[in-house]
């Protein structure tokens, strides 16, 4: 008799009611907002945008990370305890074998647990394998911009070939980088990533009076400030916890904008590898760089090391005794200064586990 009235109840009220009133429907973890007769343009976007789910893991939790842009498996680092995983956006480094929303959702909550995903992008440098590069910018390939290249593109960097140099300030470098839904940054956050992980932030350092580049220009470090928090305003207004961590350039953060335009920072070469892979950091290189993390630290940011112990090999790590030892004492100093250390190889083509040092 009771599911008699329910029944009644629902067709001859609750149904018409369906096709005046906005109702949410769940479909696969999907929340549709359904109006009888529309579908908009914002609804389809909010139906997509409820499918990048976050992590579960607060930023404020992560106790290690692992760092590979090169030949990636994330069913392999899926499977580890990393709690941070610093990737690229794609499997090739090209936009049309990027990693899809289901795919950095299932490694966000993969079977090794919660991560925190963040997305590889060099905004310093232009790379020739990237969707933006056009082939007659330097179509001889002599490292040099051609007729015709745009205003902003530099020499290419001797020490890694097919990367350029770029006047990071232009606005049509900038356009690139983020602002609409074709730009690099923009193809990230549509992929899901819980965060961007910026590159060749020490570019200004090449600009700058006494830099390489030789047009001295004054206003390359703080226009390298503006820039970082330029995209890290607009990445934040799309999702607040969204997480921007620039690698290297750690002298930037006694600048009070950008200290408060990121989420944490990644320092290479702080204990090895500053004057080659294998070969300890200077002491005085090193007591430099922990004044300039230390004040991440104090402004409760995160700060990622990232070591290379390894001189056997550029591709694969050794762990023989003594890289072991290296490896023992880039972790013990990191973690005595409050840092999140890792040891890798310099090509981030391998998933690094170092022994004794396994994520937890």
């Amino acid at each position: 008799m009771l599911n008699s009235i329910k029944l009644l109840v629902y067709s001859v009220i609750l149904l018409p009611l369906l096709t005046i009133l906005p109702v949410s429907v769940s479909l696969s973890n999907t929340t549709l907002n359904v109006m009888a007769g529309s579908h908009s343009d914002d609804d389809k976007i909010r139906a997509i945008d409820s499918r990048k789910s976050s992590s579960s893991l607060s930023w404020n939790d992560v106790n290690d990370f692992v760092y590979q842009l090169q030949d990636i498996n994330l069913t392999a680092i899926g499977g580890t305890k990393f709690d941070i995983v610093i990737m690229d956006y794609s499997k090739d480094g090209s936009d049309s074998d990027r990693f899809g929303v289901e795919e950095i959702d299932e490694l966000k909550n993969s079977a090794g647990g919660s991560k925190r995903v963040l997305a590889y992008m060099s905004i310093g440098e232009a790379e020739n394998y990237r969707f933006y590069w056009e082939e007659s910018w330097d179509a001889d390939n002599d490292g040099k911009s051609d007729t015709g290249a745009p205003a902003w593109l530099g020499p290419s960097n001797p020490d890694w070939p097919g990367n350029y140099k770029v006047r990071y300030w232009e606005p049509e470098w900038q356009s690139i980088i983020f602002g609409s839904s074709t730009s690099y940054l923009d193809k990230i956050i549509e992929s899901g990533f819980d965060g961007v992980y910026l590159d060749i932030i020490d570019a200004y350092e090449y600009w700058s009076p006494d830099g390489e580049s030789g047009e001295d220009r004054e206003t390359a470090e703080q226009e390298m400030v503006d820039f970082v928090v330029k995209i890290s305003e607009y990445a934040k207004g799309k999702n607040s916890d969204f997480g921007i961590f620039p690698q290297n350039g750690a002298a930037l953060g006694e600048q009070e904008d950008y200290l408060n335009a990121v989420t944490g920072i990644g320092q290479e070469d702080v204990y090895y590898g500053y004057d080659g892979d294998g070969q300890k950091t200077p002491g005085n290189v090193t007591k430099e760089l922990e004044g300039y993390l230390d004040v991440f630290i104090d402004a409760g940011k995160l700060v990622l090391t990232i070591d290379y112990p390894f001189s056997c090999s550029e591709d694969n790590p050794c762990f023989n005794k003594k890289t072991k030892k290296k490896i023992n004492n880039a972790y013990k100093k990191s973690k005595k200064k409050g840092y999140i250390p890792y040891c890798t190889v310099r090509n981030l083509n391998y998933l690094t586990i170092n022994p004794g040092h396994q994520p937890e």
